[in-house]
């Protein structure tokens, strides 16, 4: 009766379940879900289900309660919130059957994590089970104490675990085991008590035990060094006989993969042997036989053992391994690079580039395979490949690479050109011994992927130009030849139509041939050709505009008879779009016109730039791009080895204004009293030393050119009549400016000459000599006329505020010259961002004519960057650029006056 009775209440119950409730089977939920066509259906759907869970929890239904947990666990799953379940899960473990402590473990290692407070509940259970007689319940206690163990739980329950870990059970100890790895990693200060249990355990026979004992050695030596000294000692000689044994061992199918025998325990063994054998010869002495008895007896047609092989090198190489071990080491990694499998030769690769630190004359034996990756279709194992043939070079074999890598660049992927060239480019400028071949070098690089060079790389080759004399005309006839085969490639075209203006005459004239090169023949109008190809090309960037015009007006001074038709290619873009390329074209054709007189001395060749000079600042700079997220020590000249002893030439204070100093380095020349060489000197007034005799006033010519710019007046010179003096070194500071070029002045003891510069320059505040004489420092300096025409005359007073040296004083001063009254006159300036001005109001707004009177106004100017570096001069003009023209644009840069009246000048 009883029976018949239950039946119908179970039936009975099962008519009120709806389709949602919290009797709901597991699979009809997921089948729910899976159904639903929207987020928001599953939402109401997971709403609904989690609504009749709470309903059960509350009525209390232990017959409900483990399958409400596996639904609670798949909604988990999914990423909705589970948090009002916690303590359902503690009842799940609290009950006395395997089926609930199995699924309330379960949701504890799921929906717990060791930052729950309710966790610190559930501890008393897990003691309980860690001492039941069941040991798969056990078994469950020890997996969920690895799981979600936290340092209070480890320090309660470390004394089952130990204990659990001499049990007769090979599970129960092999999940105690693992147990232990969580516990030594909560409290490294427990790590005493279970190292000679984890060495007992390596005598065991199963290898699911072995696996994890040494799991727990591995964890034992991270943890202490005590730790690791005491299984040095103990456990060397069991991995050693574990590792024979497992490799010796007849085929048993439970461990067997793809003919392998438990490459898992192979490679936790040659893991722990790493670690032991790291730094001590005498562990790493009683591995050797094994390793190699490993390393030439597995199978390396299967996947398995090329995991194994690549584990066993991975170890010689980290031991103090003998060095006929660590070459067959890199043997097996030289036949890694032969196989198909490109994850396999990817880390060959890896371990390579590791490998050349220890062995390199072993790596070197594998060149040529290493070369093959260099052209793999895969794009990682050719950049991995690249790398580890840069780091292969030396200087034996730099010469067969480069041309290996020079050859492949002509096919190579677009994508990957860029990596190639650069590291082309810095095996070339770091192995080169020879300028010849230097040159050829960097020439084919320019001539195959040009567009990938960086600009510092064609710097670099300038600055070697300017240095090889005897190979200027060779290098100007070579680029010529690749400027015509390969017009499109843009750092090519850039360094030709440098060169081609510099040394053009060379071109024309076969200048400095060398033994077996070939003569061409060139013409005047071939040279201006090139480079109007160009600067009329498409793809050509204002960069390559600006340079092509620049190279334009000094052929026009080389080659007379081409002027006029270099008149009329520079005056077709005074109304181009790009304001740079509009600008040059404008100034250069007043030069051409309304210059003739010092077009020549103003276009000469550049002086000779300095290497050591330019290997300091890219070495400097390199350094600060390494050093962005740490200090780095800052490298100092005496830092480097430069070449023939040259040591860094003292800064001129225009060149530290503008960070130009370290770039190239100062042409020695002897200055004469009068020669055209000083005009540029005399034009800009911060051109250095005259060595005439003192007293012997500035040449007309020089005083007409100071006019012309109206930035001063001519330079006077100090001294005494009839004192004499040596010559001395000195390069124009402008073309120091614009050239990249440091200036050194050195003044014989009989004379101490002051250098000259012009009163407009020290609004520049950093310009003036820092070689002057005491004494002759003011605050306070002569008018200047700042603007001067038919119609205006703009004159300032400029005044240094005493004990503030970045604030200057300027009363300006505005007369009309013409007949007729200005009114609403109004005064305006513009400054560059790091210079304050402030504008006071001017005197009047109505300035009287034919100069009967005047309207005054103050400014106050601050320098915010004074004493330091202003590198930012301009974005498209590159520091090899003609000095004394882009001077002019310079000027506009950093002069304080305003544009309109600059500009007119």
């Amino acid at each position: 009766m009883d029976t018949v009775e239950k039946i119908v209440e179970d039936f009975a119950s099962d008519i009120a379940m709806s389709s949602f409730s919290s009797g709901t089977r597991l699979r009809d939920m997921i089948r729910a879900i899976r159904a639903c066509k929207t987020a928001a259906e599953e939402r109401a759907v997971v709403r609904r289900e989690c609504a009749a869970i709470r309903t059960a929890i509350s009525e209390n239904e232990p017959a409900l309660r483990h399958r409400n947990m596996a639904k609670l666990m798949f909604i988990h799953m999914l990423g909705y919130p589970t948090h009002f379940a916690h303590m359902e899960c503690l009842k799940l473990i609290a009950a006395a059957g395997y089926p609930e402590k199995r699924v309330g473990y379960l949701g504890l290692m799921l929906l717990l994590d060791e930052r729950q407070e309710v966790l610190m509940l559930v501890t008393n259970s897990l003691k309980q089970d860690l001492n039941h007689p069941n040991q798969f319940i056990v078994g469950l206690a020890l997996c969920a104490l690895g799981n979600i163990c936290s340092a209070e739980m480890a320090r309660d329950l470390s004394p089952e675990v130990e204990r659990l870990m001499r049990s007769r059970e090979v599970n129960t100890k092999k999940k105690a085991a693992l147990c232990s790895i969580r516990i030594v990693r909560k409290v490294p200060d427990l790590a005493e008590n279970f190292m000679a249990l984890a060495a007992s355990l390596l005598k065991e026979k199963h290898h699911g035990v072995l696996i994890s004992a040494i799991q727990l050695c591995t964890e034992l030596c991270k943890a202490s060094k005590d730790a690791l000294e005491y299984l040095r000692k103990n456990c060397i000689e069991g991995l050693v006989r574990i590792l024979r044994d497992v490799s010796n061992s007849s085929y048993a199918p439970e461990y067997d993969v793809s003919g392998i025998a438990d490459p898992f325990l192979h490679i936790r063994v040659l893991k722990l042997m790493r670690i032991l054998g790291q730094g001590d010869a005498d562990c790493s002495e009683y591995m050797n036989d094994i390793l190699a008895q490993v390393a030439t007896k597995t199978d390396s047609n299967k996947n398995a053992g090329n995991a194994i092989l690549y584990e066993c090198v991975q170890t010689i190489m980290g031991i103090e391994a003998t060095s006929g071990l660590r070459v067959l080491a890199i043997n097996i990694l030289g036949r890694f690079l032969s196989n198909r499998d490109n994850n396999i030769r990817y880390v060959a690769l890896n371990m390579l580039m590791r490998a050349i630190a220890v062995d390199a004359l072993a790596v070197q034996r594998h060149r040529t395979t290493i070369l093959e990756c260099v052209k793999d279709a895969d794009a990682s194992i050719r950049k991995r490949a690249l790398e580890l043939v840069f780091l292969l070079v030396n200087d034996t074999n730099v010469k067969p690479l480069t041309k290996e890598l020079i050859d492949y660049l002509s096919i190579a992927d677009p994508d990957f050109k860029g990596d190639l060239t650069s590291k082309i480019c810095s095996i070339v400028e770091k192995f080169s011994q020879e300028k010849l071949w230097y040159l050829d070098q960097m020439f084919k690089v320019l001539s195959l992927a040009g567009n990938h060079v960086k600009d510092d790389v064609c710097h670099a080759l300038i600055v070697v130009l300017s240095n090889a004399s005897e190979l200027q005309g060779y290098s100007v006839r070579s680029l010529y030849k690749a400027l015509q085969a390969y017009g499109k490639q843009g750092s090519l075209v850039r360094v030709a139509v440098w060169c081609i203006g510099e040394y053009g005459e060379m071109l024309v004239n076969n200048v400095g041939m060398l033994d077996g090169e070939e003569k061409i023949t060139v013409t005047e109008s071939d040279a201006v050709d090139a480079v109007e190809i160009a600067l009329n090309r498409h793809s050509a960037d204002a960069t390559t505009g600006a340079m092509c015009l620049v190279a334009l007006l000094k052929l026009s001074s080389r080659f007379p008879s081409t002027s006029e038709r270099v008149k009329q290619i520079v005056a077709r873009n005074k109304e181009n779009a790009v304001l740079e390329l509009q600008q040059r074209s404008i100034e250069f054709s007043s030069i051409i016109q309304r210059h003739q007189s010092i077009r020549s001395s103003l276009l000469e060749r550049m002086p000779v730039l300095d290497e050591a000079s330019y290997l300091v600042k890219r070495a400097t700079a390199t350094q600060a791009t390494i050093s962005a997220n740490k200090h780095a020590p800052t490298v100092a000249p005496g830092g480097l080895k430069l070449p023939n002893g040259v040591a860094k030439p003292t800064s001129a204070p225009l060149a530290d204004l503008l960070d130009l100093s370290s770039d190239d380095a100062p042409a020695s020349t002897t200055t004469s009293t009068t020669t055209p060489n000083d005009f540029l000197q005399d034009l800009l007034g911060i051109g250095g030393v005259s060595t005439s005799t003192a007293g012997v006033p500035s040449t007309a010519s020089t005083d007409i050119l100071m006019d012309l710019l109206s930035i001063g007046s001519s330079p006077l010179q100090n001294g005494t009549p009839g004192q004499e003096s040596k010559p001395v070194h000195a390069v124009p500071e402008a073309i120091d400016l614009l050239g990249s070029l440091s200036s050194t002045t050195s003044v014989s003891a009989e004379t101490k000459p002051t250098r000259l510069v012009s009163q407009g320059m020290d609004l520049l505040d950093g310009l003036s000599s820092s070689t002057s004489v005491s004494g002759l420092e003011k605050t306070v300096h002569p008018s200047i006329t700042a603007f001067q025409s038919t119609t205006l005359k703009i004159t300032f007073d400029l005044k240094r505020q005493p004990g503030n040296p970045r604030e200057t004083t300027i009363h300006a001063t505005f007369t009309n010259l013409t007949s007729s009254t200005y009114t609403d006159f109004i005064f305006q300036a513009a400054v560059p961002k790091f210079i304050q001005l402030k504008l006071d109001p001017a005197s009047g707004n109505t300035v009287p004519a034919n100069g009967n009177g005047s309207v005054t106004q103050g400014l106050s100017v601050t320098n915010n960057q004074q004493g330091q570096v202003y590198e930012d001069l301009h974005p498209l003009v590159p520091p090899f650029y003609l000095a004394s023209i882009v001077y002019l644009f310079y000027w506009l840069e950093f002069n304080l006056l305003p544009y309109d009246v600059v500009y007119n000048c």
